[in-house]
C-alpha cells in the first residue's frame, strides 16, 4: 500500500525546511546542504512493510498507546536520537491502540516497548521509557553488534 505521509523535518546543519516521507529508497538528505536528515514516520497495520521493513538504514520502531505517560515522556527522546543517528537509523512509531495487529505481531506486553530492526528482523528489543542519551547508547550498542 502506498503512503503519501511525509512530516517536515528542520536541517539540524543549515536549518532549511525539508519534506521528508514516510517511505523511500535511501536515507533522506538535506535539499539545500545534502546532511542527513532524521527520518521520523508513522506507521499502521496496512504500511508497516513498506515503511519499516522495507528500509535501508536500522530502523527504530516506538510501540506506544496515547493513554500512556512514559510513551509521551520517552518520544522526544527518541526524536532526538534520530536527530543524533540521522542517515543511519529511521524512527517509526507505530499507536498500538489503532494497530492491533503490530502490537499482537510483536507481542507487546508492556508500553512503551522499542524495537530496533535490520530489513524486518528485531535484533534488539527495549520496553520502558528512558532518556536520550540511554536510548542511544542501547541503539548504538545494539548495531555494533551488528557491523
Amino acid at each position: 500500500m502506498a503512503t503519501s505521509r511525509s512530516r517536515t523535518i528542520v536541517c539540524d546543519q543549515c536549518g532549511r525546511k525539508n519534506r521528508v516521507p514516510a517511505a523511500a529508497e535511501g536515507a533522506p538528505r538535506c535539499g539545500s546542504c545534502h546532511s542527513p536528515l532524521a527520518w521520523i514516520a508513522d506507521a499502521g497495520d496496512q504500511d508497516f512493510a513498506e515503511t519499516a521493513e522495507r528500509a535501508k538504514p536500522y530502523v527504530l520502531v516506538d510501540l506506544w498507546a496515547t493513554w500512556c505517560g512514559p510513551c509521551r515522556m520517552v518520544s522526544p527522546a527518541l526524536e532526538q536520537v534520530a536527530h543524533q543517528l540521522a542517515g543511519q537509523v529511521k524512527l517509526v512509531k507505530v499507536d498500538i491502540d489503532q494497530n492491533p495487529r503490530l502490537a499482537q505481531r510483536f507481542q507487546v506486553q508492556a508500553v512503551p516497548t522499542l524495537l530496533l530492526l535490520d530489513k524486518g528482523e528485531v535484533i534488539s528489543r527495549k520496553t520502558g521509557a528512558a532518556p536520550a542519551p540511554a536510548l542511544r547508547q542501547w541503539v548504538e550498542e545494539s548495531l555494533a553488534v551488528r557491523r
